[in-house]
């Protein structure tokens, strides 16, 4: 047995302050790559929002500066800078430097707050090599700056101009306020540098849920900026939602209602389409995995439509109660919930599943008692969206026959793979990979190039089904559909396990042009819309086949850009050019004077029009071309592959983009299409 006495209180390390923070920024950001980058500024943003929702603060400004500083400013009341009895400092730095420290704990602070955990900003400051906040209270300014969380002085009045290390065109108009600039450490962060198009679709979801808040949002290094502002709030999320989509009820049905303290809205409308999209909310934070609110609002909604239609006789005594699978189809809606913060409880530390047990009673009573009067008062709307849900009863129907088919089929076989599926020797699914593979011949060649042990090829023949037009009767009519469905393993609609999913590697791989990407573009939409979680869970990739092969005698180069063929290229011309001067300072007693290289370099470097002599360049059209050897030593070699990982960052611009390349609606597309035409790279 090892001995245990050289184990003492010497080996347990202490972090004091923000240092665990700095030890372990994930467990309190999530990432250090962009994504924890914007999350910096959300928690900034968030002390801000409390500012708002406590009714202090109507105007909150975000600038990002030409030199990557972040200044996010508000006019509330500002940051209290007098000494906290406990702590015996400035109630600023305490805020900015202890974890757990703010306004949303105790007596007399925020009774709805976006925070929690109360980690916020002080994690900012724990990981910015340099912060200033600076505050406007009793029309005085003070200031404290840090680095990487430390004070760099006490706190201070500001009474005269300083020199700041961040350019600032920034003049912030308010009387009273917090302003906080910062610039994230770049030991810590793969990046310092914020997207300015994220960042607005991140300001933009939260303005629509503070309704009444202005948000300014400024860019120096791109001279853009954008405002926001919406007085009607869930109305206004509810019809950029719906934007491109045949509405089923003109107007949104729009419930409001405060029941022991809990802030219940929501917004709810139906479209023509197929899909759902649902979007829930906590004090203003986007709840991805649900909870107790979502979970009311599907029973209330689920009810109260079937109660209707009972009472409306669209269904008889015989007929089955509608499903909420039923309910589903064409159904775009919010819900939001605020409450105090401190009774608030999220089931994780990134605040994504509301786990409050009395709010499920009280939205299912808030909703179903909004729906019931929204039906009496509007009927002829009522009905509209009742022939929308019977007629989504009666596809499900027809999909259930269908699926039942598609599994029977598989049962009858002793659940035979289909025949075109060449699977792997591999049972784990972590270690197992589906290259779903355009056409027959390129097929072949991955066949005969992959690794049998862990790498299963499924051919595809032609285009498959836009899936974003039909229903799933009609999907699961389709052949290839059907075969893909049946190799994954997840089953689909509501019999759907993703536990089940035979591979955690499903690469989708098509030529590089444009019938490539239309068939990348089909498949990507039956995921998105039939298989989400497969997205979700990162299962899905695309596989990058190099564009152009680049030979020079015995040497062989793949290059999978425009970019990447010139810079071989370049090297290639530059060591041929090398050469030929060591063979010509060879026969000179002399070295070749600077002044003459210019003249050497013409004459050895291939003119304009043989610039391929010596250089075979091979333009890739199809997987086809490739040989067996080629296809694996490019595409599918996990040593030296490239592999895009397919990610859904932001659900409602996804549904958008979906619904307006592969919906009905003509018009939206047209507009996209003359509007980027100019950046289109074709192939022809």
């Amino acid at each position: 047995m090892a001995k245990s006495s050289n184990y003492g209180a010497q080996h347990i390390q202490v972090l004091e302050g923000l240092e665990p923070v700095r030890k372990r920024p994930g467990m309190y950001i999530g990432s250090t790559d962009l994504r924890g980058l914007h999350h910096l500024i959300k928690e900034v943003v968030d002390n801000s929002i409390d500012e708002a929702l406590a009714g202090h603060a109507k105007n909150i400004w975000i600038r990002v500066h030409e030199d990557n500083y972040i200044t996010v400013a508000d006019d509330g009341r500002g940051i209290p800078i007098e000494k906290h009895p406990k702590v015996g400092k400035s109630t600023l730095e305490v805020i900015m430097t202890i974890l757990h420290a703010g306004g949303k704990f105790g007596e007399g602070g925020y009774k709805v707050s976006t925070g929690l955990h109360g980690v916020g900003v002080s994690a900012v400051n724990a990981l910015s090599d340099y912060l200033r906040a600076e505050v406007r209270r009793d029309d005085k300014l003070y200031f404290q700056e840090y680095s990487q969380g430390k004070p760099k002085a006490p706190v201070a009045e500001a009474k005269n101009e300083t020199k700041l290390p961040f350019t600032t065109k920034f003049l912030w108009p308010a009387k009273t306020g917090t302003k906080v600039t910062f610039l994230a450490d770049k030991t810590i962060f793969s990046t310092v540098s914020p997207d300015f198009e994220r960042l607005t679709r991140q300001i933009k979801q939260v303005a629509y849920l503070v309704a009444g808040i202005s948000f300014h949002i400024f860019d120096e290094r791109s001279n853009q900026e954008m405002h926001f502002f919406f007085e009607s709030g869930l109305a206004t999320l509810i019809k950029h939602l719906n934007k491109n989509k045949v509405l089923v009820n003109k107007d949104a049905i729009l419930i409001h209602k405060v029941v022991e303290g809990v802030d219940v809205e929501t917004a709810i409308q139906y479209n023509d389409g197929f899909n759902e999209n649902v979007e829930s909310f906590a004090n203003v934070v986007p709840t991805t995995e649900g909870g107790t609110h979502l979970t009311g609002f599907r029973i209330a909604l689920t009810r109260a439509i079937n109660d209707y239609a009972r009472k409306s006789e669209a269904l008889k005594e015989k007929d089955d109660n509608l499903t909420g699978e039923d309910i589903k189809e064409g159904l775009t809606a919010v819900i939001s919930i605020k409450m105090d913060s401190d009774r608030i409880q999220f089931e994780s530390q990134t605040k994504e599943k509301l786990g409050n047990a009395e709010v499920q009673t009280i939205v299912n009573s808030v909703v179903r008692e909004g729906l019931e009067t929204y039906f009496e008062e509007n009927p002829s709307e009522g009905r509209r969206i009742l022939e929308k849900v019977i007629l989504a009863a009666r596809a499900r129907a027809a999909a259930r026959a269908a699926k039942d088919a598609v599994i029977r089929k598989g049962a009858l076989e002793g659940m035979t793979l289909p025949g075109k599926l060449a699977d792997c020797q591999e049972r784990d699914p972590a270690q197992s990979e589906l290259y779903i593979v355009e056409g027959d011949s390129a097929g072949g060649s991955a066949k005969q190039g992959r690794d049998r042990k862990f790498q299963a090829i499924l051919p595809l023949r032609g285009k498959i089904l836009n899936t974003e037009r039909a229903r799933l009767d009609k999907i699961l009519e389709f052949e290839e559909i059907r075969a893909l469905v049946i190799a994954l393993g997840t089953g689909i609609a509501e019999s759907v396990d993703y536990g089940k999913t035979r591979y955690h590697r499903i690469i989708i791989m098509t030529d590089a042009d444009v019938d490539g990407e239309h068939i990348r573009t089909l498949l990507l939409t039956f995921f998105f819309r039939y298989l989400p979680e497969v997205i979700n869970k990162g299962y899905l990739y695309i596989a990058q086949p190099p564009l152009f092969k680049i030979q020079r005698g015995r040497e062989v180069q793949y290059a999978y850009s425009d970019m990447e063929r010139d810079q071989i290229l370049t090297r290639l011309r530059g060591e041929k050019v090398k050469q030929a001067k060591v063979d010509v300072e060879s026969q000179l007693s002399e070295p070749v004077p600077p002044e003459a290289e210019s003249e050497l370099e013409t004459q050895v470097q291939p003119s304009e029009r043989s610039k391929t002599n010596g250089t075979l360049i091979q333009r890739y059209k199809g997987l086809g071309e490739m040989n067996p050897e080629q296809l694996w030593e490019t595409t599918m070699n996990p040593e030296n592959r490239v592999l895009k990982q397919v990610t859904v960052e932001d659900a409602s611009a996804a549904d958008e983009v979906f619904t307006m390349l592969m919906g009905d609606e003509v018009p939206p597309r047209k507009r996209f299409i003359q509007t980027h035409a100019k950046q289109a790279i074709l192939d022809i």
